[in-house]
Order: C-alpha cells, then sequence, then structure tokens
C-alpha cells in the first residue's frame, strides 16, 4: 500500500499532485505546526523573470500552531493583490479569461473563512474540479493510528511505499526507514512566457490548458 503524507495546499506543485494520484491512502497533516517554510499559505506562479511565489497571510501570534488552528490575517486587503498578480501574469494565457470569474469568486469568499485550512482545502478541491481531478484524503487529526513519527505511522497503517512532499526536509519530519521520494521527472509542457520553469503550482497547468489539463496530469499517474 503506497502512503501519501502531505500538508494541505490549495495549488499543488505537479509533484505533490502526482504523490497524491499514485497513493492508496492520503492523510493530510493538519495537527503539525505550521512553517513559513511549507506552501501552505503559498503556490508558486510564472513570471516574465522566472517563478514567483503568491501568498495568504496568517495572524502573527498563530505562526506556532497546530495548522488547523491557523487563522488567515484579514486585516489588510490581501486577496486584490494575490489577484492583481495572477492577472498580470496569466491574463495572455489560452484559459485564463474562462476561468477568472470563478477563480476570482473562490478567492474572495477567503473573507468568509476564519482558518487557513479550511479555505486552503476548498481551492484545492476548486482547482481539482477544474481540472476533473478526483483524490480523496483523510486528515490526521481523524486517524487513530495516527503519529508525527512518518516512519511509525507508515508501519501502524500498513504501507510498503511511504511519499512525502517535495522538499519538505526543512519543514516536514521525514521518514527514515522508507524511501520517502517518487520516481518523478518533472514534465515539461508549453508556458505563456519564453523558457520553461517547473514546480510552479497547477494554477500554470490550468491557464494554459484548461479543460485539457489532462494532457499532463494523465502522465502523472504512470
Amino acid at each position: 500500500m503506497k502512503l501519501a503524507l502531505l500538508f494541505p495546499q490549495f495549488a499543488p506543485n505537479l509533484y505533490d499532485l502526482t504523490a497524491m494520484l499514485r497513493a492508496d491512502r492520503i492523510i493530510i497533516q493538519d495537527e503539525e505546526q505550521w512553517s513559513r517554510k511549507s506552501r501552505i499559505h503559498r503556490a508558486k506562479i510564472r513570471v516574465p523573470q522566472g517563478t514567483q511565489w503568491i501568498n495568504i497571510p496568517i495572524r502573527t501570534e498563530d505562526r506556532k500552531k497546530a495548522i488547523k488552528e491557523v487563522r488567515m490575517d484579514h486585516s489588510e486587503d490581501w486577496v486584490t493583490p494575490l489577484l492583481r498578480a495572477i492577472e498580470y501574469n496569466y491574463r495572455n494565457s489560452i484559459y485564463y479569461d474562462f476561468y477568472e470569474p470563478e477563480i476570482k469568486a473562490d478567492f474572495q469568499s477567503a473573507y468568509d473563512y476564519v482558518y487557513l485550512m479550511e479555505f486552503v482545502l476548498y481551492i484545492q478541491q476548486r482547482l481539482f474540479r477544474f481540472m476533473d481531478i478526483n483524490v480523496d484524503y483523510e486528515l490526521s487529526s481523524e486517524v487513530p493510528e495516527y503519529t508525527s513519527d512518518p516512519d511509525l505511522l507508515a508501519k501502524e497503517v500498513g504501507a510498503d511505499t511511504l511519499i512525502q512532499e517535495y522538499d519538505s526536509r526543512h519543514y516536514q519530519r521525514q521518514a527514515e526507514r522508507y524511501n520517502n521520494e517518487l520516481s518523478f521527472e518533472h514534465p515539461q509542457y508549453h508556458q505563456h512566457f519564453d523558457g520553461f520553469e517547473p514546480w510552479c503550482s497547477l494554477l500554470d497547468v490550468l491557464f494554459q490548458f484548461g479543460p485539457e489539463s489532462f494532457k499532463i496530469t494523465d502522465k502523472l499517474q504512470c
């Protein structure tokens, strides 16, 4: 059994999506401590000079809390700058105009949410819906066998393969007895700026391929 152990993300990169698609069981770690180095609150987009992060701000006093307890910081308007960054860098993409109204409404709904994780998982499911991706997961807070030790957890749930997030050694406890990396070669595809930059979030694929995103995502399941 292949177990994927991941933090919640609103727009995963293709490695982390691959982990989800290849896993037999997915556990989202909502009881671990939030880390600014993680991708819970941020996603990478393509820009003319390369890539940049778009971010969801969190309340300063929540930075040492468990992920499920972290609140978004709505003291200032962060949605408008985030949407402006997406528009500026993707407005010339093939499918930007097609998805823009719904993406805009989805991010503007952030003010209806208090907790970061609830909003992050909502956006993730919306992106998956646009891209016709079906993924089922469990929250670690709802898994009786859950422990922060990934080796012990994998053993307890009967996993013979454990997959963890891409480049997560600085914030996600790493397995020692399991090989926690995928056999993964990042697919290259046409981006709307010159050259190719890997490790962008799913927003990059969505705006470029739209309903034909399967041309990229189907390759990840092999």
